[in-house]
C-alpha cells in the first residue's frame, strides 16, 4: 500500500530539506504522529528514530533507520514493527511559485504488512489516504511557516 504525496511551497530547497530530514519534525507537521525522538546519529545515513504515532484510535510504535541521505535530493528512512515496515522516501525539487523560489517536496509512503495484519491491510485503504491527506496539509502548513518562527 502505497500514499504519494507532493507539496510545493515558496521557500528554498536547503532550509526544507533540513527541515524534513531532521525526523523529529514528524512532531509538528505529521498529525498521526504522537512524538518522534531520534535514538542515535546526527540525522544523517544510519540514524536512528523512534516513532509513536495513532492510527484508528491505537498508538503503534515504529523504529526507523535513515537509508539514504543526498543533501537537497532524496531523504529515505525504513521503519518497521511486529506488524508492518515502512519505507518512507522524500524527494526534493526547485520550483517556482508565484511567490518566486520555491521547493516542491514529493513524500512517497510504503507500508508492507506482515501476518495477520496483511489480510486486514485492504481495509485499511481508506485510513491511510485520510492520513496522507492530513500530512500534506501538515507538511504544507509546517513549510510555509519557516523561517518566520511560527
Amino acid at each position: 500500500m502505497d500514499i504519494v504525496r507532493s507539496v510545493t511551497v515558496a521557500q528554498p530547497l536547503e532550509a526544507v530539506f533540513a527541515y524534513l530530514s531532521d525526523f523529529t519534525t514528524t512532531n509538528e507537521w505529521d498529525p498521526g504522529t504522537v512524538r518522534t525522538e531520534r535514538v542515535s546519529g546526527d540525522g544523517g545515513l544510519g540514524s536512528r528514530y523512534h516513532n509513536v504515532s495513532k492510527f484508528l484510535g491505537r498508538e503503534t510504535e515504529l523504529d526507523y533507520l535513515v537509508i539514504e541521505h543526498v543533501p537537497g535530493e532524496r531523504f529515505a528512512l525504513r521503519g518497521e514493527n511486529a506488524t508492518v515496515v515502512a519505507n518512507d522516501t522524500m524527494t526534493f525539487m526547485r520550483s517556482h511559485t508565484p511567490e518566486g523560489e520555491g521547493t516542491t517536496v514529493t513524500y512517497h509512503a510504503a507500508f508492507e504488512f506482515k501476518g495477520v495484519a496483511k489480510f486486514i491491510a485492504p481495509l485499511l485503504a481508506p485510513a491511510l489516504k485520510k492520513l496522507g491527506d492530513e500530512a500534506e496539509t501538515g507538511m504544507h502548513d509546517a513549510l510555509g511557516r519557516l523561517g518566520r518562527g511560527d
